[in-house]
C-alpha cells in the first residue's frame, strides 16, 4: 500500500512529525496530524445441527479458491452485527440471527496494513443456501474434516468456536 501523501482535508502535503508519542503523518495547513485506523471487518460461523461449519470458497483476491467463513468489510452506517449479517445473506442467501460473539482480532494486511476482524457464531439462519457476492462455492464441512481455511483470523474464530 502507498502511503498517504496528501491531506484529505484540504490537499496540502504531508509531512511527517511526532505527535502523541508516535511518528505520524502531519498537515501543516490544518495543524493535525493524520489518524490511520485498522479497517473493520467481520465474519460468521455459521453452525448447523449437526455441527456442521458453513464455508465459502473465495470468488476474488486475497486468497481466492480458498475457503473461508462468510464475511467482509463494515460499512459507514452499519454496526458490526448489522454488517455481518449483511455479509452472510450477500454471500450464501441465508438469514441468520447472531447467537454470540466469538471474538476479535487484528491482523496484517498487504492491501489495508490491519483489518480489525469480529468473529460472531450464528446457529439459528433460514434460507437456501446459495453461493452469490464475491463466493463462488459454498458448502457446511464436517468439523473433523475442514479444508485449508484461507485467513488466520478465520481459522481462530472456528477454533474458538470448537472449543
Amino acid at each position: 500500500m502507498e502511503a498517504k501523501k496528501y491531506c484529505h482535508f484540504c490537499g496540502t502535503t504531508l509531512i511527517e512529525k511526532k505527535v502523541e508519542g508516535r511518528l505520524r503523518k502531519f498537515c501543516v495547513a490544518c495543524q493535525e496530524p493524520l489518524y490511520e485506523n485498522p479497517l473493520p471487518a467481520t465474519c460468521l460461523v455459521v453452525a448447523d445441527n449437526r455441527q456442521g461449519i458453513l464455508l465459502v470458497r473465495r470468488g476474488v483476491e486475497p486468497k481466492i479458491g480458498y475457503w473461508c467463513l462468510p464475511g467482509g468489510f463494515m460499512e459507514l452506517d452499519e454496526t458490526p452485527e448489522q454488517a455481518a449479517l449483511r455479509e452472510l445473506r450477500e454471500e450464501t442467501g441465508l438469514i441468520g440471527r447472531i447467537d454470540t460473539l466469538l471474538g476479535v482480532s487484528a491482523n496484517p494486511s498487504k492491501l489495508y496494513q490491519t483489518v480489525l476482524m469480529i468473529g460472531y457464531l450464528v446457529k439459528q439462519y433460514e434460507g437456501i443456501p446459495m453461493a452469490g457476492d464475491d463466493a463462488t462455492d459454498i458448502a457446511f464441512f464436517d468439523k473433523q474434516n475442514l479444508p485449508e481455511i484461507a485467513f488466520e483470523s478465520h481459522a481462530g474464530f472456528i477454533q474458538m468456536y470448537l472449543g
